[in-house]
């Protein structure tokens, strides 16, 4: 099949995203927090790498208490970030650099300082007072609600001038919005054209799933939420009026622009994320799931990080099933890091300096030969590592933090957190960018905000830029042979060997083009015999070592090897 014979192509189904973190990107003025300028400084590098998408995290007013997702204006920019000014030079750069820029669309929640809030706090009477969700102390408590952040673990907040208590199922200052109300509606929608109007290319809308809420807030015990939906995101995105807002969204708004929608798809299972991407619904065109993210943690007093590692054989399963859910109708993406989670190398690889280049190149392998848009994470492409911090004063985010506070207060075993935060907490991978070996990792001449991890001197753009064999080449390589090959953009995908506990070995079909990628997910080295459909001496388009042994059937997989085969079926 030819590509133009191809049906329903798709820029955004094509694209290749690159997440930046701008706090942590690169600082203009030395105060030791990144910002647009130090972006627009950047955009030749963004260039180099072959992207198509540049995914910002929220650099709206905020008086940062999430990190920019407590949002204080929609329409402004944090003064730590820069001005207006400085954002449509970015835009402007980065679209004549034919990159596109797509941001956070944060409408769960608002910040307590937002001026909505502000109103709906002054007064029950007042007119924005609908615009959240608020339970008048004289109905007694409210009926719980777990929260992501919150240290008491409550997700509602007592506000005294009004007497009534205020939800926020993540901080006490993300009071969420009632998008029962049309009013605030219409307000949202507005504000999108704003951005759209702008030139803004898409929005990744944050915690989208959880907008949608039962008024009546039914009574119910954790444990009765665990055994219906498994956990509070379950049970968060539940609520049927999502598909209404999200329908409504489209009609008023989406279907005006030739944008990407991307859904952050918290507790969503297949069936309702399949609802959300279906063109024929006319909701929105790609969601992410959770379900990946989960494997490998052991759940209890607190998540931590399974001492055994994690199961590939779920891990195939979890990425096949995903796969099928979009394998049709709608379109998924593919990601194994973002500001949200540890590094990629240290949660799925291996980032001892003996494994660290080959498990990063082979893990970038995976995410460019999936049916799927990858999502990479701005420092993958150098095999940023987490920086594994010992002491609490260390940590910066929220989620962390509180956590800490709650495990303290209920004389919990902190220690035993802090040493498996190591290997799990958001900040790990919220440190800033690894540019040189400088102090600083040239990042900042300033104090920076969060400690820059030590391995900077080892692990950099400077010293990879120049390396034919680096992470950042290989990287760019990787690009370069996707947008060759239309058949890994949209080849038909099909699991191999599925029980198989080291190896993830799959099949990308189109037309009478036909790759076989073998992925040595361990740190042994092994035989694979090659499936009995393939000639073994087929050329090898891509392999993260300069050797590779093939023996009759059988090809020798090194620690952590990735190869992918331009195979041709037996006649």
């Amino acid at each position: 099949m030819k590509y133009e014979d191809i049906p329903n192509k798709k820029w955004w189904k094509e694209a290749i995203v690159y997440q930046v973190y701008p706090r942590s990107f690169k600082d203009s003025n030395a105060d030791g927090i990144g910002d647009l300028r130090g972006m627009i400084s950047k955009m030749d590098y963004l260039q180099s790498l072959g992207i198509d998408v540049v995914w910002i995290n929220p650099v709206y007013a905020s008086p940062n208490d999430d990190n920019g997702y407590d949002i204080s204006d929609y329409q402004d920019i944090m003064k730590e970030f820069g001005t207006m000014e400085d954002f449509d030079e970015l835009l402007d750069g980065l679209h004549k650099r034919n990159i596109r820029l797509v941001m956070d669309l944060v409408v769960n929640h608002t910040s307590d300082e937002h001026e909505w809030f502000r109103q709906s706090k002054s007064s029950r009477k007042n007119p924005y007072r609908n615009y959240y969700h608020w339970w008048p102390a004289e109905k007694g408590r409210p009926p719980h609600r777990p929260s992501f952040f919150d240290e008491k673990g409550s997700g509602w907040q007592y506000d005294r001038k009004t007497n009534s208590f205020y939800l926020h199922i993540f901080s006490i200052k993300q009071p969420d919005l009632n998008w029962e109300n049309p009013q605030l509606r219409k307000e949202i929608y507005d504000m999108m054209r704003f951005w759209f109007d702008k030139g803004v290319d898409g929005f990744r809308m944050d915690a989208i799933t959880f907008i949608a809420k039962d008024e009546n807030f039914p009574e119910f015990t954790e444990d009765a939420i665990q055994e219906e939906y498994g956990e509070w995101s379950g049970y968060y995105a539940s609520h049927p009026r999502l598909h209404d807002y999200l329908h409504e969204m489209h009609k008023e708004v989406l279907y005006k622009y030739d944008i990407m929608a991307v859904a952050e798809g918290p507790g969503i299972s297949p069936e309702e994320a399949h609802k959300i991407v279906d063109p024929s619904r006319h909701e929105l065109n790609m969601l992410y799931h959770f379900e990946g993210m989960g494997i490998g943690y052991v759940w209890g007093e607190f998540k931590r990080v399974d001492p055994d590692g994690y199961d590939l054989v779920k891990f195939k399963e979890v990425y096949t099933k995903w796969n099928d859910v979009f394998a049709r109708k709608g379109w998924g993406t593919i990601y194994l890091g973002n500001h949200d989670q540890p590094r990629m190398v240290s949660r799925w690889g291996n980032d001892g300096a003996e494994f660290k280049a080959p498990s990063a190149k082979m893990l970038i392998t995976f995410l460019f030969t999936m049916h799927a848009t990858p999502f990479f994470y701005f420092g993958d492409e150098i095999g940023m590592s987490n920086i594994r911090f010992d002491k609490i004063s260390d940590y910066r985010d929220i989620e962390t933090i509180n956590m800490y506070k709650q495990i303290k207060r209920k004389k919990g075993d902190v220690k035993r957190f802090l040493e498996n935060q190591k290997g799990s907490a958001r900040d790990n991978s919220r440190t800033p960018f690894q540019w040189d070996g400088s102090p600083n990792a040239g990042f900042t001449k300033g104090v920076p905000w969060l400690k820059v991890n030590p391995n900077h001197t080892e692990y950099n753009v400077e010293l990879q830029d120049e390396d034919p064999d680096s992470i950042l080449n290989y990287f760019r390589k990787m690009i370069r042979v996707r947008k060759a090959h239309p058949v890994l953009l949209y080849g038909f995908y099909h699991l191999l060997d599925k029980e198989h506990k080291q190896v993830y070995a799959y099949t990308r079909t189109l037309g009478d083009e036909k790759f076989l990628i073998l992925l040595n997910f361990s740190r042994e080295s092994l035989d694979y015999k090659i499936p009995g459909a393939f000639r073994h001496d087929e050329e090898i388009l891509i392999n993260n070592y300069k050797t590779c042994e093939q023996h009759k059937d059988k090809i020798h997989l090194q620690p952590y090897q990735g190869i992918v085969m331009q195979a041709k079926q037996i006649s």
